[in-house]
């Protein structure tokens, strides 16, 4: 139970210009969206919006102030609110009107009568959780579907994996770059702008690797490294973004997320840990989650490691034979290799309906390794430095 929620973005930061209007007025859209995932992956949402006039509710204040024991209820800002009563009422009639939907919708609640607005709250409560019980050992439909139509061709087959880099070459760009890496840290810190950094890739690409070196001349205070494993029981019970939400890194800081939310489009999607619907209805929500990001003001940056599959057996019979690496190596690396075709059809799909003008792919060839890390530096880089224009 929510007691005031979300749509202060769109009512007292509205009124009270704390935002902007081209924030508050994306916050529109911004909502459903939010709304819309609850529902799709189960939850029932229920919004009342209680109103009284502004006559009551200057009696309300005026009787509660009397009150030694509840006068601090009322404070200074309440009052300047009920000035503002006309301006609240305007900011709360188009909040009504863009954001009532059929998946969530508003129940107005006349509240002058205060029994009356009980009653009214706990019948469309009764109603709605009710019809949900009823149903909810029914397949349902999701309150929005997405279709998808089968992509024509390949991206992942497009690429050139023989691009290489010499040692000397190496050393003398990772300085440079190492060293532009670590007063970048030092700016976007100066200036609170968030860094999302997203590594995906076949097991044995180099993941490891490409962020030792990213993160080598950094100060560790202002990064995060997140290694995304299966969801925990905990995460399991909420919705599956919910974990990666709570990792986005404040103003000023860089999380680098070594596996990410798109294990619900590859993993969930080819061990069938989510239905057909659900993987398919995530290439959207993943859109709008990355776009409310970008719109906040990050920077997110997304990397696909990619090498063939001969390449991956050689790294694989690599780690068997040097000790300090066997860790790195287990049953479900072979079991995912023996699924091959089923993961590449999955990341193919992944990168065409992902990839979007505020948040792009980059695919990263890194049969050599050398290569691969300097290309990772350099896009980073790239990256913060077009954000910080």
């Amino acid at each position: 139970i929510f007691d005031r929620s979300w749509y202060g973005r769109v009512l007292t930061e509205r009124v009270d210009r704390i935002v902007p209007k081209r924030i508050w007025s994306h916050a529109f859209d911004e909502i459903k969206s939010f709304e819309r995932q609850l529902v799709d992956q189960g939850a029932v949402v229920l919004k009342f919006f209680l109103h009284i006039s502004k006559k009551e509710q200057k009696k309300r204040f005026q009787k509660i102030e009397k009150i030694p024991a509840q006068s601090w209820k009322v404070t200074k800002q309440d009052w300047k609110h009920h000035k503002q009563y006309e301006s609240y009422f305007e900011a709360a009639e188009e909040m009504l009107a863009r954001t009532d939907s059929e998946y969530a919708p508003w129940t107005l609640v006349a509240s002058e009568d205060r029994r009356f607005a009980t009653v009214q709250i706990f019948k469309t409560f009764v109603s709605a959780v009710g019809a949900k019980l009823a149903t909810a050992e029914k397949p349902q439909p999701p309150a929005s579907v997405v279709r998808t139509e089968r992509i024509g061709s390949s991206v992942l087959d497009r690429v050139d994996l023989s691009k290489t880099l010499t040692r000397d070459a190496y050393s003398t760009k990772l300085k440079t770059l190492q060293e532009r890496m670590r007063d970048l840290e030092h700016t976007i810190y100066l200036q609170r702008i968030p860094v999302i950094i997203v590594f995906e890739g076949w097991d044995a690409a180099g993941k490891g690797g490409d962020i030792k070196r990213l993160t080598a001349p950094m100060d560790p205070r202002g990064f995060e490294v997140v290694p995304i494993g299966a969801p925990n029981d905990i995460e399991k019970a909420h919705h599956y973004l919910w974990r990666f939400w709570s990792k986005i890194p404040k103003g000023g800081h860089i999380c680098i997320f070594d596996r990410s939310w798109y294990g619900r489009v590859m993993v969930e999607r080819v061990e069938g840990f989510c239905t057909e619907e659900e993987w398919k209805r995530a290439y959207r929500e993943i859109n709008e989650m990355e776009e409310q990001w970008c719109f906040f003001g990050a920077a997110v940056i997304k990397f696909w490691l990619h090498i063939d599959k001969e390449e991956q057996m050689r790294r694989f019979e690599e780690r068997k034979q040097v000790p300090y690496k066997q860790w790195k190596i287990t049953d479900e690396d072979w079991r995912n290799r023996e699924k091959w075709g089923a993961y590449k059809e999955a990341v193919d799909e992944m990168l065409f309906r992902t990839s979007t003008n505020h948040a792009p792919w980059t695919i990263v060839e890194s049969d050599c390794k050398l290569y691969g890390r300097i290309k990772v530096l350099q896009t980073v880089i790239k990256g913060i430095e077009n954000k910080l224009k």
